[in-house]
C-alpha cells in the first residue's frame, strides 16, 4: 500500500512541475506514474511497477511529444526582426555588397542591407524583398522591376 502513495505523490509532483514550467517535460512521467499507481493498486510487485512506469513514460514521450511540439510550435508568433522576412522594402541608398554599403526602408524603419545576388548591386528606389537577416543587415533580393 505504501508504493501506491509514492506513485500518487510522484504523479502529483510531475503535474505540479509541468504546470509551473509549461515546457512539456514532465507530463509524460506523470502518465507513467499514474499507470504505475494503478498497477500498485492491483497488487503487482515493485519491480513490475518500475518497469511499467519506465515503459509507459518512454512510450508517451516517444509517441506524443513530437505531435505535441508540432502543434504547439505552429502557434508561435514571429517577433522582432523575424517579422521583416518576406516583406517588401524600398532601397534608399544604392546597395553595393562589395563596397559594404546600402540601406533600405521597410515598415517605416531604416536598415543596412546587402544582397546575395551575383552582381551584388541594387539601384536606389528599387523595390526589394527581405530574404533574411545577417547580424544587423537585411539580406535582400530584387522584388519588382518597377522603380519608384
Amino acid at each position: 500500500m505504501q508504493t501506491t502513495v509514492i506513485w500518487l505523490s510522484l504523479f502529483v509532483l510531475f503535474l505540479v512541475i509541468e504546470i509551473i514550467t509549461m515546457g512539456l517535460t514532465t507530463i509524460w512521467f506523470a502518465g507513467g506514474a499514474l499507470v504505475a499507481f494503478l498497477v500498485a493498486v492491483l497488487g503487482l510487485g515493485l519491480g513490475v511497477q518500475i518497469i511499467i512506469f519506465a515503459i509507459v513514460s518512454l512510450a508517451l514521450l516517444a509517441v506524443t511529444r513530437p505531435l505535441a511540439m508540432k502543434y504547439f510550435n505552429q502557434e508561435r508568433q514571429k517577433t522582432g526582426a523575424e517579422l521583416l522576412i518576406g516583406q517588401k522594402a524600398l532601397v534608399i541608398e544604392e546597395i553595393d555588397t562589395l563596397s559594404s554599403k546600402g540601406r533600405v526602408e521597410v515598415r517605416g524603419q531604416e536598415w543596412a542591407a546587402k544582397t546575395d545576388a551575383p552582381e551584388g548591386k541594387i539601384p536606389k528606389n528599387a523595390i526589394v524583398v527581405v530574404e533574411g537577416i545577417q547580424g544587423v543587415k537585411l539580406i535582400v533580393r530584387n522584388g519588382e522591376e518597377t522603380k519608384i
